[in-house]
């Protein structure tokens, strides 16, 4: 539990000491033996985020692995009924599955792969995803490796794509395609699919454990949680993980801006006037003096590079502040690679913002030349046709990694905005450490900024637009 714990905090999951205890006192009251009962007891005491169910699971399948003399067939060691099918279905002798798994020929796995996906029987997917770690993944011990390599060598030994496409052709023969029934059995093969790739992610997590033990392993598989991902390195399924964190994180800044705003109608305390008048009270500040409100609900107006690795956090950016638009006065939205184009049309009439931003990619005329980012040519055109608009009510957010190609920076133009805006603020996705290398300008631009912030993840953009309400 120690080291369970502290891997989880590691991973980003918050886990307090009350947590901590609360979880050993769970465990109490469950059947240890329960290996499902143990795993839900912690996660109903430490996981208070959906997003962070899965780390939770990949961690949990790590320190709390079959392994050992208590490991049979990658299943519940209690359950002896899916025990003797799976040793008859392997033509295992009794206490000895191993023997089994390693006798069985391609062509015979590729056939108990078949019947159990077909007849969708837990215990026999169990013993196909051991027999096939142990025929296709290759482990050596020793080596340090996460088990992505071995995860990939053994599915693509199985070829899964023909094995449904086989399920589904002796299935849906009498049934014309897009049918009901047909779309449902599909998706009933594709569940047994993927829980068979869940299992032999699971059986070789427990042969790494077993090999190399639970911390190692832990480092090894350790993901970030979907608000620590960088916009500019995500892969497709981390991006996927981003659109789906996005939404409960907009309600939640949405009903904390609304607080926050609620709360300050009275203006700063004004603390040399309370004092002044707490001298009648004997020095007592009975009667506090708050300063006037400022005004509520600033206009924002976004400048959004949109052009290659960029082009995602420009969205999600976008996504963000869009969703919280209510908290704002106005919200208008301005793209450009080296060109520039205003959206806010785009947001107008539309409950699905990822709708809006790809309208975004597909129709905003952002190419003036050759579709290299250009910012001097991008601020300049800005700032003769919507520059004027700018007022003391603005605050301009400008995104982008300020990596101009070596044009001209045009950074006057970033002067002038400054001089007339309530605030301008620029969002760089890249690392701190790389910002005035290469071709980044972003020192010259940040002269005329009021802060430059590094927004490389959700959380750090989180922050940023809780402070700009």
């Amino acid at each position: 539990m120690a080291g369970f714990v502290t891997e989880l905090r590691a991973a980003g999951i918050p886990v307090s000491l009350t947590e901590n205890l609360d979880a050993v006192e769970a465990l109490r009251h469950i059947p240890l033996g329960d290996r499902d009962a143990v795993k839900y007891a912690l996660a109903a005491t430490m996981v208070k985020n959906d997003a962070h169910w899965k780390v939770f699971e990949t961690v949990f399948d790590v320190y709390f692995a079959y392994r050992g003399a208590e490991y049979r067939l990658g299943h519940n060691p209690e359950d002896d009924e899916g025990e003797e099918l799976v040793r008859d279905l392997l033509g295992a002798p009794e206490g000895d599955a191993g023997g089994g798994m390693e006798a069985l020929s391609a062509e015979q796995l590729a056939e108990l792969l078949y019947r159990a996906l077909q007849e969708g029987d837990r215990a026999m997917l169990a013993a196909v995803a051991r027999a096939a770690v142990l025929r296709y993944a290759g482990m050596e011990p020793g080596r340090p490796v996460g088990g992505t390599y071995y995860l990939y060598r053994t599915l693509r030994q199985l070829d899964l794509d023909a094995v449904l496409a086989r399920l589904l052709g002796e299935s849906g023969g009498e049934v014309p395609d897009g049918d009901l029934d047909d779309r449902l059995r599909r998706e009933e093969y594709e569940a047994r699919i993927e829980a068979l790739r869940k299992q032999v992610e699971a059986e070789i997590r427990r042969r790494l454990v077993d090999d190399r033990g639970a911390e190692a392993v832990a480092r090894a598989v350790r993901k970030p949680l979907p608000e620590d991902i960088e916009f500019m390195h995500a892969s497709r399924e981390e991006l996927v993980a981003l659109r789906k964190a996005i939404a409960p994180l907009t309600r939640k800044l949405a009903v904390r801006l609304a607080r926050k705003r609620r709360h300050g109608r009275r203006g700063p305390l004004d603390f040399r006037r309370t004092v002044r008048e707490s001298l009648s009270y004997g020095g007592v500040p009975a009667e506090p003096v708050f300063k006037p409100p400022r005004p509520a609900k600033p206009e924002i107006v976004v400048v959004a590079d949109i052009s290659g690795s960029v082009a995602a956090f420009a969205r999600f950016t976008l996504q963000l502040v869009y969703s919280i638009s209510s908290q704002f006065s106005r919200v208008r939205a301005f793209v450009f690679i080296d060109g520039i184009d205003e959206v806010t049309d785009y947001f107008k009439g539309t409950e699905d913002i990822s709708a809006a931003i790809h309208r975004i990619n597909t129709e905003a005329d952002v190419i003036w030349v050759d579709g290299h980012s250009d910012y001097g040519h991008a601020f300049e055109t800005f700032w003769e046709r919507w520059g004027r608009q700018i007022d003391t009510r603005t605050t301009v957010l400008l995104l982008g990694d300020a990596r101009n190609n070596y044009h001209a920076s045009q950074s006057w133009v970033l002067g002038e905005l400054a001089r007339r805006a309530r605030h301008l603020y620029w969002l760089n996705p890249e690392p701190r450490s790389y910002w005035d290398t290469g071709d980044s300008i972003v020192g010259q631009y940040a002269l005329h900024c009021d802060g430059v912030y590094e927004c490389r993840n959700l959380k750090q953009l989180e922050r940023f637009v809780e402070q700009l309400g």
